[in-house]
């Protein structure tokens, strides 16, 4: 077990909270459009970061923590991906201006980082106090991949989402943005922008994405530490990350695919490590296997979008969905 004292806890939550508030100042200072160059530094001085944290880390505590860190590291990335192509649906959606999509992505990722730390708290203790949690959390994984596998042809529908349409039908909206306001006034009524929407918008995302990407990291470590420092600097380079790779997502036709695949396998590793307890007959997958597995399946699901786009221009991703119907010989979703 990974004994984390109070002081790295408050050093590495100290640390994670600068670097959020340097992000949020900057990006708050000086509303622009940020260019190619700007999101390609940033993007590595953030993984750089992640990476040296998880080389310190592993050179203090262990190669065996080590690498449950980086494992768990890279699931969350690539699921932060799949969450950034609902991101680009939704500034799409509501026309965001260039400008202002700094704020609400950084309002995204703040509300992200939170929301995965409460889950983060309420997984360890459930875990801790029954161990069929783990059973629960393959099932979910299992079931959620099945339904990304089946809907990966299309896109969710931010319309529809809950908390968009009790706001609409609620709440007095503008027509325009009002600059970066989320309150303006409407015929002398006090009322809220689109921005306030949009901002609705991605925090009900970000407590989904929160849903699934919790139960498939306690996959990979059962250790709050690693869960939360692998959540946390997968987070946080999203900013810079969504700016580099906006007009690439497309590209990524198999990435749904390859999420699916790698949240079953952690399902069936998490349903193994249950039925272990149980019977030590039962087999469990070690952490270097899952780490093999996770990169071969995002390095295939690359590769392999790459070719089908040169083959097909036409082709184009979709960020999957949970409860979208069947696609019709459309290709859209009925």
């Amino acid at each position: 077990m990974l004994e984390v004292t109070t002081l790295r806890w408050a050093l590495t939550i100290a640390v994670i909270l600068g670097l959020l508030a340097l992000d949020l100042g900057l990006a708050a200072a000086r509303p622009h459009e940020v260019k190619f160059r700007e999101a390609a530094i940033s993007s590595i001085l953030y993984i750089a970061v992640a990476i040296g944290f998880g080389l310190v880390f592993a050179a203090q505590v262990g190669w065996e923590f080590g690498a449950e860190y980086f494992a768990g590291y890279i699931v969350e990335k690539s699921l932060s991906i799949d969450n950034l192509f609902v991101f680009v649906i939704i500034m799409t959606t509501f026309a965001v201006p260039a400008k202002y999509q700094q704020k609400v992505l950084i309002f995204g990722i703040a509300l992200a980082l939170v929301m995965r730390a409460i889950f983060i708290a309420l997984g360890a203790a459930l875990l801790s106090l029954f161990s069929f949690m783990f059973l629960i959390f393959g099932l979910v994984l299992i079931f959620t991949a099945v339904q990304l596998y089946r809907h990966r042809d299309v896109d969710p529908d931010v319309q529809d989402n809950v908390l968009v349409r009790v706001a609409r039908r609620g709440l007095t909206v503008t027509e325009e943005y009002d600059g970066g306001r989320l309150f303006s006034r409407l015929d002398g009524r006090r009322a809220v922008t689109p921005l306030f929407i949009v901002l609705l918008a991605i925090g009900s995302t970000d407590l989904l994405f929160a849903l699934d990407s919790i139960p498939a990291i306690f996959g990979i470590t059962d250790e709050p530490y690693i869960v939360f420092t692998a959540n946390a600097f997968a987070l946080l380079g999203l900013r810079a990350l969504y700016f580099l790779v906006k007009g690439l997502l497309d590209r990524l036709v198999y990435l749904s695919t390859g999420l699916a695949i790698i949240l079953a396998f952690i399902g069936v590793k998490l349903v193994l490590h249950w039925g272990h307890g149980l019977d030590d007959r039962v087999p469990e997958v070690s952490t270097n296997v899952s780490l093999i597995v996770i990169s071969v399946v995002l390095t295939v699901t690359t590769i392999a979008s790459l070719v089908k786009v040169r083959r097909d221009p036409t082709a184009r991703a979709h960020a999957g969905s949970l409860t979208a119907e069947e696609p019709n010989d459309s290709g859209r979703s009925r």
